[in-house]
């Protein structure tokens, strides 16, 4: 201490001189060229299991907390890094979603926008506002539940019935509410989305799993769209973290895409309950 000074003074003084960081902005961490390479690689990786089945967050998510964000603001980080990839996916597989509009008419997959984008809000109002350790708890079994309706679906389908067997209003019905459910748990976490609706969609849609695979993009897409809006303007964002994320899950999603349409169909249900079942035992065991 200089003499003439109080310890209070100094005390003050030090305070003053030290640096510090805003506590309302726990998003913004030091990066460098190591944290900075993992998130390309997992961007990239993520960006092509999203296309393929979904579950790419779990790869982003433990990444961007493995550099020092705290859980929430990586949340909110990865929700918005990863949008470009939906994109990209959803160009990858035009081919099958255009075929799909022709088959079913375009206003029918219009129509679903509502209830994606009311259910996104309500996923994202969920993940601001309230606690998320009880929902972490069921996210699970619900990935699970998912990856094994995928598994057993023509099973499944001679007990709840055919989509071709269904009147067109129950059909519809379903479809939307079905979703609706999709984007709340999109807008909240989103991790294996693409899975859940994959084994959603199927249950209704008599379609080849190709197009339901890109109807499962489009969708995808609308919700990471809604969150970034949303997270971009209320949630803590990293956006140095977004800035290598974005472009590496952009290149994944457009390559993840391409490989779906070229894989057989038992070959991709395959390898999305293969990849639900492992996003839903990562989650059960980091909930436990």
């Amino acid at each position: 201490m200089e003499p003439g000074r109080s310890s209070a003074e100094s005390e003050d003084s030090d305070a003053t001189a030290r640096p510090t960081r805003p506590s309302y902005l726990p998003c913004y961490v030091p990066m460098d060229l190591i944290d900075a390479g993992a998130l390309l690689a997992a961007g990239l990786a993520a960006g092509t299991v999203n296309a393929v089945a979904g579950g790419g967050s779990l790869i982003t998510f433990p990444t961007l907390v493995a550099i020092g964000l705290p859980p929430v603001p990586a949340n909110v980080t990865n929700s918005i890094a990863v949008c470009p990839g939906y994109l990209a996916s959803v160009y990858g597989s035009r081919q099958d979603l255009v075929a799909l509009s022709a088959a079913r008419g375009r206003h029918t997959l219009l129509e679903l926008l509502p209830a994606t984008i009311l259910g996104t809000v309500a996923g994202c109002t969920l993940l601001l506002a309230t606690p998320a350790r009880a929902f972490e708890l069921v996210v699970p079994f619900l990935v699970l539940g998912a990856a094994a309706v995928l598994a057993f679906q023509e099973r499944l389908r001679e007990v709840v019935g055919h989509p071709r067997h269904m009147s067109r209003r129950r059909r519809g019905l379903m479809l939307h509410a079905m979703v609706g459910l999709g984007a709340v748990y999109g807008g909240y976490f989103g991790a294996a989305l693409g899975v859940m609706l994959v084994a959603a969609l199927g249950l209704v849609l008599d379609e080849s799993l190709a197009r339901i695979s890109a109807l499962k993009n489009a969708i995808s897409a609308v919700v990471g769209l809604g969150t970034m809006a949303a997270f971009a303007v209320f949630g803590p964002v990293n956006w140095a973290a977004v800035a290598v994320l974005a472009p590496a899950t952009l290149v994944g999603g457009y390559a993840g895409a391409r490989l779906a349409r070229r894989l057989p169909a038992d070959a991709l249900r395959a390898a999305i309950v293969a990849i639900g079942v492992v996003v839903g035992v990562i989650l059960l065991i980091r909930a436990t």
